[in-house]
């Protein structure tokens, strides 16, 4: 036999890397990148200020991804999507974008992605744990169309109440832009693709750059004095006092997307009796689960008490019983919300709000209230 090694791969760093470094980030490994969790004033601080200010987000990992018929029509590109999509993006304007999630054969979901109509293409940006998976997804099935992964440009995310009046200071027209707008913006004399959106619940943008003028960008918004740099820790909390699903977490291939509560995101036309209904891998479960309802839901969890329900927590419909309902699939303590919250699956019966259930942490059995979802009021521009 040979040596064995405990050598580690090594991890990617993104753009921004040198300067997480020259702020203080602590850096974790995550999707394959060194990434920061949080910097000195620390993941409390940080949530507050996003959601008092604006807070800087270094997004790089995320997979930013060209879609493009050979046709060079938007309809060829968008109908393509479709047949790996429930999402109606033929009738996506352009300047705009939508949220949406690939679909496994058996209606789980591969991957949540947003979807941008950019006249002549489609500019999607996916998870950057599923980055590959999802590339080789659409090269593999998207027939007719080019393919094309965006190596050499960085992702930031603005976000916060104020996060318009700091990329104002350097381009005032993003200040007309409405949620979910998209489009190519001026920074600094280099031409980034700006769109109003963001996974804080919060107002904001989301800045695709060149990776050579990453930096420069990031420190000038940095330089206004109401943005600081947020880590991965308070992007969660953010997330999760929002109500949003973190891929592998609160949806995977286990999870339809109307379990996950996300029919919102399947626009009529594309459900049952609509002109392009089904088409999609998975279609035949997602609507039946749709017409008839599925056997279980996501729903927001409230623990009494000020401890933390973590994800993978067994949830149990009465504080005696020995078979779990359901489980927590995201919990943390919310700043905003100012006490624990939680997400997780339970069955239709015990998803309404103000339902009774049981988390069992430590052998012990928690009371948690099921709540309705966002935990915060969003505060989106629309």
């Amino acid at each position: 036999m040979g040596d064995q090694t405990n050598e580690q791969p090594v991890l990617k760093q993104t753009p921004l890397h040198a300067l997480h470094i020259a702020l203080g980030a602590r850096m974790v490994p995550f999707a394959g990148y060194d990434m920061p969790v949080q910097y000195p004033a620390g993941v409390m601080k940080e949530h507050l200020h996003t959601r008092a200010a604006a807070g800087l987000f270094d997004v790089s990992h995320m997979g930013q991804v060209l879609v493009k018929a050979t046709s060079g029509t938007y309809a060829d590109a968008a109908l393509a999507l479709e047949t790996l999509v429930p999402v109606d993006i033929l009738g996506l304007k352009e300047g705009r974008q939508r949220y949406g999630f690939f679909t496994a054969d058996n209606g789980g979901i591969l991957d949540d992605l947003m979807i941008a109509n950019r006249g002549d293409h489609l500019f999607v940006v996916v998870n950057a744990s599923c980055k590959e998976a999802d590339i080789a997804h659409m090269r593999e099935h998207l027939t007719g169309c080019e393919i094309v992964a965006l190596e050499d440009r960085a992702l930031l995310a603005l976000q916060g109440p104020r996060a318009e009046g700091v990329l104002a200071d350097l381009c005032a027209d993003v200040a007309a832009m409405k949620f979910m707008d998209v489009r190519e913006v001026p920074l600094l004399g280099v031409t980034c693709i700006v769109s109003r959106s963001g996974y804080s619940g919060e107002d904001g943008f989301e800045i695709s750059v060149p990776a050579s003028h990453a930096e420069a960008l990031a420190k000038a918004l940095l330089s206004h004095p109401d943005c600081e740099a947020i880590g991965l820790g308070a992007r969660d909390s953010l997330r999760l006092e929002a109500g949003l699903c973190l891929y592998g977490n609160d949806i995977d291939t286990t999870t339809s997307p109307i379990e996950a509560a996300l029919e919102w995101a399947i626009q009529k036309v594309r459900r049952p009796g609509g002109a392009r209904a089904g088409g999609y891998p998975g279609a035949v479960r997602i609507e039946e689960d749709l017409l008839s309802g599925p056997v279980r839901r996501r729903v927001g969890l409230r623990p009494e008490g000020k401890a933390p329900v973590r994800a993978h927590a067994g949830l149990f419909a009465e504080e005696s019983s020995a078979s779990p309902i359901g489980e927590v699939t995201s919990g943390t303590f919310g700043p905003t919300a100012e006490g624990p919250v939680a997400m997780g699956y339970v069955p239709p019966s015990l998803s309404e709000p103000g339902s009774r259930v049981f988390a069992e942490v430590r052998g012990k059995y928690l009371p948690m209230t099921v709540t309705a979802l966002p935990f915060i009021t969003p505060t989106y521009k629309r």
